[in-house]
Formats: C-alpha cells, structure tokens, sequence
C-alpha cells in the first residue's frame, strides 16, 4: 500500500507538468464534396492542418478521397484529450458520426469556407486561444 501511494505522488507532478506544457488540440471530420466520404483528423492547429488538406498535403486517405471539407471539429484544452477523441469517433458507426455532424451542422456546410480564399490560402486567422477559451 505504502509503495502505491509513493508512485502515485511520484508520477502526479510529472503528469501535471506534461499537461501544463501540452498543446491545445482539435479533433475534426472532413468530408467530400458529395458527403459521401468521413475523414477523421487530429492537430493542434485547426488552420494549417486544413490548409494542408486543402492543398492536398493531408493525409493519402484525405487526397484520394477528396476529403476537403469542413463539417465539424471540436477543441481541446490537451491535445492528448483530442487524441482519445480522434480515437473514440473512429470506432463510431457512420451513421453516429453523420448524427454528430447533424446536431452541429445541419446544412453540412464547409465551416471552413471563410478561412480560406479561392487558393486555399488562409484569411481569416483567430487565435488557436479563442477555440479554447470556454475552459478559462
């Protein structure tokens, strides 16, 4: 007992520090043109991740599949907490990923649309801070 409790005090400050010093995180879905195709992503910045994607420099799956669009994403304070999100969705069915989309963007619009020009390139750049800032 007195040597679990030691651990415990031990590992505790270590993993304060870790989450003190961690990036804020995203989790996101894309989808196609058609919304025929899910993609399912992580970053700790939701802008050039996606301007990566759209300047087909994201990942093979998101290229092949053209998977360019926006149709959610949610924040994270740790990006260790996006990661088990990011993991949680993609053992979701498809029709509870479409349902969460739904609830949040029912028209399935890009919700990046605004944040880049006719070549992709970034216009509308808010601080990471201003998607985390429901935690403060």
């Amino acid at each position: 007992m007195i040597n679990i409790i030691f651990y415990i005090i031990e590992i505790n400050p270590v993993k304060l520090l870790v989450m003190f010093i961690s990036k804020p995180g995203f989790t996101y879905i894309l989808s196609n043109y058609t919304r025929t195709v899910l993609y399912i992503g992580v970053t700790n910045n939701i802008y050039s991740r996606l301007q990566a994607h759209k300047n087909q420099a994201g990942s093979s799956f998101a290229i092949k599949y053209k998977c360019y669009y926006l149709m959610w994403y949610e924040s994270f304070l740790y990006f260790d907490e996006a990661i088990v999100r990011e993991k949680q969705l993609k053992r979701w069915h498809k029709k509870w990923k479409w349902n969460l989309i739904k609830i949040y963007n029912p028209q399935l619009l890009d919700l990046s649309a605004e944040w880049f020009n006719e070549s992709n390139q970034l216009i509308k750049s808010e601080l990471l801070w201003d998607h985390i800032a429901r935690f403060y």
